[in-house]
């Protein structure tokens, strides 16, 4: 396993742009925990703090993609510095408008600009696809890429809350605006690995990539999938209140984690030879049936074992996912393919979350951890139907590059 990840960063410049990476990703969660804890230390009003918050996660679950399409277009030194500088003035503003006592509306908008913040972890698979397309490394690189966005997704939610509590309200928002600085700062200039803009195919014109049935459908599977972790989030909290200990809570989210971190290790040191169809329909039937012990849980211990058991099937999941897109989308909206997915997963966390907060209230533990059931339920029957269409997309895609490989093969080859 050591030498699979190894081999991946012997590229030329693999180390830098990842690194940058890393720093310029993590504000995504961080600046979505400490808005949510900016406004409830600020204002006292937790129903408006978790709006707010909301609001910043469905812009740029929104906004990130059509930020990606301008990356396919023109390039990512040209449109992420003007992104990330939009995105740090709605942040900047809305630290003013929450220290000053502005109207609520004013936070809501702030809050709406500060989500055109670019999806850096697209930016960073972009640049592995365009070193290792084709070669089973880019499934390593994919895979150490899910492991890192369920690090930042840990780290950045508990910095938050340590930042905005410690230190002062503002603390946590600030941090994240000055690691997005620093991170793409960082970034953008290492033009060696940035991936050339694509020409375009006669009428594509200015489609959004998902509007390609393969991108819409697994956005839409990713959406589902991403309640069960948003559900995760909820009821892990639910059942560690209910044991007079909230922080047991940070024990279950590290638990999915790490159960999802080390499968997607392995996955991607093990490279299966096994159909990208098939091996969705593994990962996406066993996050459905892992689903199921959820119904029998009644205490943060069966929480943290149900929760590494779900987690197992998460990263490989998304690692397979990001495999089928980058087979079945144009060069020329890769980038864009990619946040779409990253936007639906993210969404389904939001979604999942809230949901079982709500059921959860009206109906008890049992109703709330149902939403995962049937989250997946949905995601498994989603999967189905798309996988026909999935394996004569793949199959065309796979029989256009060896078609190409052959057309621009040397004479006599």
């Amino acid at each position: 396993m050591t030498n699979a990840y190894r081999e991946i960063f012997a590229a030329p410049g693999a180390k830098a742009f990842s690194s940058a990476g890393l720093l310029a990703r993590l504000p995504l969660p961080l600046t979505h925990m400490g808005i949510l804890t900016m406004l409830s230390e600020t204002t006292g009003e937790y129903a408006l703090a978790g709006l707010v918050a909301g609001a910043f996660t469905f812009s740029m679950a929104f906004l990130g993609p059509q930020v990606s399409k301008a990356v396919d277009r023109r390039g990512q030194s040209r449109v992420l510095p003007l992104a990330t500088g939009v995105s740090l003035l709605g942040l900047a503003a809305l630290l003013i408008c929450a220290t000053t006592g502005a109207p609520d509306w004013t936070l809501f908008l702030c809050a709406l600009v500060s989500g055109l913040m670019p999806s850096m972890s697209a930016m960073v698979r972009a640049r592995w696809t365009e070193i290792y397309r084709g070669t089973p490394r880019l499934t390593t690189a994919y895979s150490m890429e899910s492991v890192v966005d369920e690090l930042t997704y840990v780290i950045g939610p508990a910095l938050a809350v340590v930042l905005s509590t410690a230190l002062f309200p503002q603390a946590a928002p600030l941090f994240a605006g000055l690691l997005l600085l620093v991170g793409v700062a960082l970034f953008v200039p290492q033009k060696r690995t940035e991936p050339p803009v694509k020409p375009r195919s006669d009428g594509a014109g200015g489609a959004s990539a998902i509007r390609s049935a393969p991108v819409l459908l697994l956005a839409l599977v990713l959406l589902c999938g991403g309640a069960v972790p948003g559900m995760v989030d909820t009821m892990g909290l639910a059942f560690a209140a209910e044991q007079g200990d909230k922080s047991l809570a940070g024990l279950v989210f590290a638990v999915y984690a790490i159960g999802s971190g080390l499968a997607g290790l392995l996955f991607g040191a093990r490279q299966p030879d096994v159909p990208l169809p098939r091996l969705l329909l593994a990962g996406v039937g066993g996050t459905a049936l892992t689903t199921l012990p959820f119904l029998f849980v009644d205490g943060v211990a069966g929480m943290v074992a149900a929760v590494f058991l779900a987690g197992v099937f998460f990263a490989p999941t998304m690692v397979v996912i990001m495999g089928i897109v980058e087979r079945v989308t144009p060069d020329y909206q890769l980038t864009e393919a990619m946040t779409w997915m990253i936007a639906g997963l993210q969404s389904g966390v939001a979604i999942g979350a809230a949901v079982s907060g709500v059921v959860y209230d009206r109906f008890g533990a049992t109703a709330g951890v149902s939403v995962a059931l049937v989250a997946g339920a949905t995601a498994l029957l989603l999967t189905l139907c798309a996988l026909p269409m999935l394996r004569t997309r793949l199959t065309a895609s796979s029989a256009g590059a060896v078609s190409s490989a052959h057309t621009t093969a040397p004479a006599g080859c």
